[in-house]
């Protein structure tokens, strides 16, 4: 039946989707304490889940079209027209997918939000660091530039 096809690709979607909120996390975690070693293994994990979304994206699609020719509606009838015209249980079911759906996106926009803004202030807070550490050449009162005379530096091998 099209629309047990469907229930099935749901939820392997909404199991992708919940793992891509969990590699999230990791990669917070990873930037909140400061220890950048990981960094690049969970963005990397991040893109491989992604990767794995967009793969069952075409089956979830296929698998929705399917379903609403099925029960008589257009081909691109979205998941609520579809759980409208299906019969019971199928139809709490679909409603479930898709509120679960929408939850799971509005975590996964959350924290990926966070992690970007976390990157942004690391990547900030880098090139500060790394211009201190430089001949930096400033401006004089009259606009000419000026070496900056150098002082002793201070450096936080954690960072």
């Amino acid at each position: 039946m099209p629309l047990n096809g469907l229930s099935d690709a749901l939820w392997q979607q909404r199991n992708l989707l919940e793992l891509l909120l969990f590699k999230l996390e990791e990669e917070q975690l990873i930037l909140t304490s400061g220890r950048s070693r990981w960094l690049a293994h969970a963005t990397r994990e991040v893109e491989t889940v992604l990767d794995e979304i967009r793969t069952a994206e075409l089956s979830r699609a296929l698998a929705a079209e399917l379903a609403a020719v099925t029960l008589g509606l257009p081909a691109d009838a979205s998941l609520a027209e579809v759980a409208a015209a299906a019969p019971a249980p199928w139809d709490d079911l679909l409603r479930a997918h898709r509120d679960a759906f929408a939850t799971l996106a509005a975590e996964i926009a959350h924290l990926s939000d966070g992690n970007r803004e976390l990157l942004t202030l690391s990547h900030r807070a880098t090139q500060e660091t790394l211009a201190t550490l430089q001949d930096v050449h400033t401006y004089t009162g009259t606009g000419a530039t000026a070496a900056s005379t150098p002082t002793a530096q201070l450096v936080d091998r954690t960072f």
